[in-house]
């Protein structure tokens, strides 16, 4: 699988461009604030319908116009496959996959794949539990749209129960069905993310003991809030789901959020018996980050036997030589786009052979 080709339209600070790609190494030259992470984030968008940088689908607009157009064109397999995002104004969005339109964004999943490298992500151990969080959900939304559903109801649904717990007058009864609501989709979700920990533990604990020279061993554990066994049944589950929610009632009434639910949960990330998120040096935290991150492309390859697109977003300038080094040598056959300010020498010529664009003013100016 690899993306072919790309056309942008009023798209961030790109009047409009069609730039093919080559099948293995795009690098993308520039200086900051040029358009190198824009074309990056939109060939993101042929994936997920949406910025992996969490922006607002309006805000991809060019400035002063009506609307933006990203089209590309994949090539898997068996197929070519074109794919068409038109954003207006009011934010409104319109997709079409070989020019038939998609009426959800989960139609659209389980097509393309592809992962992000970003300095973001070799933060993901030290930072907050939202970006474990979202780590963890972003890459079950590709491999399993089901998953993707899961979580919009059961946003939808806490959406609804914090602004019930605000109200002076609070309606039990509208209570205990929005209780209802995120006991069915919050018992999916952890059901989800504890599988998935429990691969991407097995895989990243390999990769990270060949990173640190065998010095470290890597530990991934799922933290939830609430305490369901792992071998209970789908409506036993949504009972202690429940009853952990009514034990709240009273606190979340006085604090006005709900205290219980995945949305709550964290990853824990521990080397040899020490907290990473606490106690991990710098190198550590980047080697753990840089573990989970490849553990993403082997667990899509596993799942769907393609190879995902990966896009390398001034990572390389994070990293020390041995973990570029390491981390180029581990892509192997995969499509590659990497924008840097420069490119070095070293990590340039272990690279397989590709094209190089220099970008300026939202121009794609000349290509190597």
């Amino acid at each position: 699988m690899y993306i072919k080709s790309i056309e942008l339209k009023d798209y961030r600070n790109y009047k409009e461009i069609f730039v093919e790609f080559s099948s293995r190494v795009n690098i993308f030259l520039g200086n900051n604030a040029q358009g190198k992470t824009n074309l990056l984030e939109s060939i993101y968008m042929n994936a997920m319908a949406k910025s992996f940088k969490n922006t607002r689908d309006k805000d991809l607009i060019r400035f002063s116009r009506d609307f933006c157009r990203i089209k590309s064109i994949a090539v898997t397999e068996d197929d070519e496959l074109e794919t068409e995002i038109v954003i207006t104004g009011d934010g409104r969005k319109s997709i079409k996959i070989n020019g038939v339109k998609v009426h959800k964004t989960s139609e659209m999943l389980d097509r393309i794949y592809i992962v992000v490298f970003s300095p973001d992500d070799l933060k993901i151990v030290k930072e907050d539990p939202e970006k474990r969080r979202r780590f963890t959900d972003r890459e079950l939304c590709l491999i399993k749209p089901g998953f993707y559903n899961d979580l919009n109801n059961y946003k939808k649904a806490l959406v609804q129960r914090n602004s019930l717990l605000k109200e002076r007058d609070i309606d039990m009864v509208m209570l205990e069905v929005f209780e209802s609501e995120l006991a069915k989709y919050g018992v999916r979700i952890i059901n989800s993310r504890r599988k998935f920990i429990e691969k991407i533990n097995e895989i990243s604990r390999k990769i990270h003991e060949k990173i640190s020279g065998g010095k470290e061993k890597l530990e991934l554990e799922y933290e939830t809030n609430i305490e369901i066994p792992l071998d209970a049944k789908k409506s036993e589950a949504e009972k202690i789901y429940i009853k952990a929610l009514k034990e709240s009632r009273e606190t979340d009434i006085n604090n006005r959020n709900t205290s219980k639910g995945p949305h709550r949960d964290d990853i824990s990330i521990s080397a040899n018996g020490i907290d990473l998120r606490k106690f991990g040096s710098q190198g550590q935290q980047r080697t753990a980050a840089l573990s989970l991150k490849l553990s993403e492309i082997k667990i899509i390859e596993e799942e769907t036997g393609e190879k995902p697109i990966l896009l390398l977003d001034d990572v390389l300038s994070e990293l020390d030589n041995d973990r570029q080094t390491y981390l180029i040598n581990s892509l192997g056959e995969n499509q590659m786009f990497i924008t840097t300010t420069d490119l070095m020498v070293k990590v340039a010529k272990s690279m397989p052979e590709g094209k190089i664009y220099n970008i300026k003013n939202g121009e794609i100016e000349t290509e190597i």
